[in-house]
Parts: structure tokens; C-alpha cells; sequence
């Protein structure tokens, strides 16, 4: 694979590190979680294809590795949707309010309860404010924990994922009742 990206060694590695970058980085950019996962399945199957494609790919052949990734992207969207929730419970948004609101409203505080006290400080900081003041808020919570603000975003984007499966367990244990 690497005398397809170059003949040389040094300047073959040098290129396969740089797609390796750039695929992570547009994945972290569509706040996918499994961003070095994805990079090593994208790379493993060029390196199981490239005996057959290299002789008669033209062009540049990092848009051959870009083309691989966003199928197995689509694979991971497709795999994280069907064990996932996609629904949100929750919709803050919403002028309607009904006993379903308080339920939730309930689960929430109980789900808040049972994460770590960083993570629920996280958690509620990250959503605290609207507008500029948002994006400021989460600019210096980000520098508070001492993480970038793309890991912050995984970061909370995993909390949501725990709380929305609590609230949705509690919801149905609730509906049980």
C-alpha cells in the first residue's frame, strides 16, 4: 500500500499519516465518537483492496481512502441508529405541557442523580446558556476540564447517550407501574 501513496518510504509514511489525520478530524467534525475505529477499518480495507485497485486507479489516492470512509461512516450511522434511540425524549423547545413533561422532568433529575458529579456538572454547564453565551460558556468549560472543545463535545455526547437510556428505562418502569 505504501508504494501506491508514494515510492518512497519516508514520503509514503508521511502521506498515510496525513489521511490517517485529515479522516480523523472530519469525522471528530460530524461528532462521531469512534473517530479512530473508523480510521483503522478505512485503512484496513484499502490495504485488502489495493493489489486489485492501485494498477488502475487514477488520480490522487488519498479520494480513494475518502471514498472507502464514508462507506464504513455510513456502516457506523447505520449500526449506531438501529441500537440507539434516534427519537429525542426530551424536547425543552415544546409550549405544550402535560403530565408526560413532568415524568420526564422526574426521570431527568434522577438520571442527573447517578452520573458522576463532573459529568453532571458538564452535562448541565454545556447546556446552560442560548447564543454567544453558549458558545463562550463552552469555550471555558472545555478549558476548565483541560480537553479541546471537540473532545468536550464526545464527551457530552456519550453523558447524553447514558442519560437518554436512563430516562428511557425510568420511563418504562414508571409505565409498568
Amino acid at each position: 500500500m505504501l508504494d501506491w501513496l508514494d515510492p518512497d518510504r519516508e514520503r509514503a509514511g508521511a502521506k498515510f499519516l496525513e489521511i490517517g489525520t485529515r479522516v480523523t478530524k472530519i469525522l471528530v467534525r460530524r461528532q462521531c465518537y469512534a473517530a479512530e475505529e473508523l480510521w483503522d477499518e478505512t485503512a484496513n480495507r484499502v490495504c485488502h483492496r489495493v493489489k486489485e485497485v492501485a494498477p488502475t486507479y487514477v488520480g490522487d489516492p488519498a479520494l480513494y481512502f475518502y471514498g472507502v470512509l464514508r462507506n464504513v461512516y455510513r456502516e457506523w450511522l447505520h449500526d449506531v441508529h438501529l441500537f440507539s434511540n434516534p427519537e429525542p425524549v426530551y424536547t425543552p423547545d415544546s409550549n405544550e405541557h402535560n403530565d408526560d413533561d413532568d415524568l420526564v422532568d422526574d426521570c431527568l433529575d434522577e438520571c442527573l442523580k447517578t452520573l458522576d458529579p463532573a459529568d453532571r456538572e458538564m452535562i448541565l454547564e454545556y447546556f446552560a446558556n442560548s447564543g454567544q453565551a453558549k458558545i463562550e460558556g463552552r469555550k471555558k468549560l472545555a478549558a476548565r476540564f483541560g480537553i479541546t472543545l471537540n473532545t468536550l463535545r464526545m464527551k457530552v455526547h456519550r453523558i447524553n447517550v447514558r442519560l437518554r437510556k436512563c430516562i428511557n428505562d425510568c420511563l418504562d418502569a414508571l409505565n409498568k407501574k
